[in-house]
């Protein structure tokens, strides 16, 4: 239970803080492991390196010294002894000794964290058995011990540090960082092209969808990612095939039908305008309308190809059945957006038609911002309850005051407005209006 409930934490925590992208993660996925791994082991063995160097350094500077107050304490102590040492430390074994007279000073406080400190401190009371006063950190690069050779007599050796114990990294370090940078560079390329076909398939995807052109469009890049491509490209022209089998048999229903009203028509127009003979037209015209609709309906946006068009142009268009008073229009003049105009036109007659037929006044806006056209149809007429919203997109569903009613009266306006938004890869919504009665909200990306 424990290990389940850490499990759904951790994975909960990847999920917020991971980033949303596949190649993020995979970089990380990939360099993470990689970075850790190489860190730690450098980090060991740098410490284990350094360290060995660093011991072995201060010894044998700790030994040169005690060396040299070993061969004054054998000398007669005379100043030609004290030149002969002098000159053997500095000429032949680079330790910068120099001889002055008086006492040590007092100990320098013990740093905070020194390994040289440490271990020179540690060789220097193992190789003498006499005072020594020591200091690293006074002058850059340079280890400073005062031995009490005698009475009255202090061995002062300024030494390099590099000669005294491993000095900075910082070469090694750089050298390491140039090397991950580049390794780095490297993954990424080849990352990134190994993500690009699965970016390149998304975008297919979703230009078919919206019923956009798929451009040039090759499956390639790993096994799994070309065979997913394959599949989208059968995908794609077995949906191409049923619509265009189902748009030529509708078609040929439609025409047949088509011929049947025109013969009513014909044999109506014989029998004059009688009484009897005028419910016959008006069956004969909603025939022909619902027929209209029902075609439309099953056509949707027919393989329509998106244009450059005049946003203004359109609803202007489309808002033709508004009676004389009742539209209000607020629509960016020159505005162009990306849609299928046709299909678009329709969507726009069917929310403007049904909302002029059930209310007083009827306000428009549209508006286009970070590439998404937004357009409003806002009316103060009784509309929909908000539990049968859900339903009034449904097909030839009829609710109790008929607002998804087109001007066919076969209940597929807000159907057929809504494949439409799809179609553009877009949503239709419907809201409380501002004014009282029902606001159709269209967000489509342009």
């Amino acid at each position: 239970m424990a290990q389940n409930w850490l499990y759904s934490r951790f994975n909960t925590f990847l999920e917020r803080y991971m980033p949303e992208g596949l190649f993020p993660r995979a970089l990380i996925i990939l360099v993470a492991p990689v970075v850790l791994l190489q860190t730690i082991m450098t980090g060991l063995i740098l410490e284990r390196h350094f360290e060995n160097v660093t011991r072995l350094l201060a010894r044998s500077y700790a030994r040169d010294v005690s060396m040299l107050v070993q061969l004054y304490d054998d000398s007669d102590k005379s100043a030609a002894a004290e030149a002969r040492i002098e000159k053997l430390a500095n000429n032949t074994l680079g330790l910068g000794l120099t001889v002055q007279r008086g006492a040590l000073p007092e100990p320098l406080p013990q740093p905070f964290f020194s390994r040289a400190d440490t271990r020179l401190t540690r060789e220097f009371t193992v190789q003498m058995n006499r005072p020594f006063w020591l200091d690293i950190s006074q002058q850059p690069d340079f280890v400073e011990v005062k031995v009490l050779a005698a009475p009255n007599t202090i061995f002062d050796f300024r030494t390099k540090g590099e000669r005294t114990f491993a000095t900075s990294t910082g070469f090694l370090l750089a050298l390491m960082l140039l090397s991950s940078l580049l390794l780095l560079g490297i993954a990424t390329i080849f990352l990134r092209n190994q993500i690009r076909p699965i970016t390149d398939l998304a975008r297919a995807a979703q230009s078919f969808g919206t019923g956009r052109d798929l451009g040039v469009f090759r499956p390639r890049g790993a096994r799994e990612v070309r065979a997913a491509g394959v599949a989208f490209l059968d995908m794609r022209d077995r949906i191409a095939r049923q619509v265009e089998q189902r748009t030529t048999m509708l078609a040929g229903v439609s025409h047949d039908l088509r011929t049947i009203l025109t013969r009513f028509k014909l044999e109506l127009a014989v029998l004059g305008d009688g009484p009897k003979v005028q419910p016959l037209k008006e069956d004969v015209d909603e025939m022909q309308r619902m027929l209209e609709a029902y075609m439309a309906f099953v056509k949707g946006d027919a393989g329509e190809t998106p244009q450059e068009v005049e946003l203004a142009a359109l609803v202007q268009n489309a808002a033709r059945a508004c009676r004389e008073g009742t539209c209000e229009i607020d629509v960016p003049q020159g505005q162009l957006v990306r849609v299928k105009p046709n299909a678009f036109g329709r969507l726009l007659a069917n929310l403007i038609g049904n909302a002029v037929r059930y209310a007083k006044t009827v306000k428009v806006t549209a508006s286009v911002a970070d590439h998404m056209l937004t357009l409003l149809v806002d009316d103060d007429g009784p509309g929909i309850p908000p539990n049968k919203r859900a339903d009034a997109f449904r097909p030839f569903v009829r609710l109790d005051n008929a607002r998804n009613l087109d001007e066919t009266g076969t209940g597929l306006g807000l159907a057929i407005a809504l494949d439409i938004a799809h179609a553009h890869g877009g949503e239709l919504t419907l809201q409380d209006s501002p004014k009282g009665g029902l606001r159709a909200r269209v967000q489509i990306p342009v």
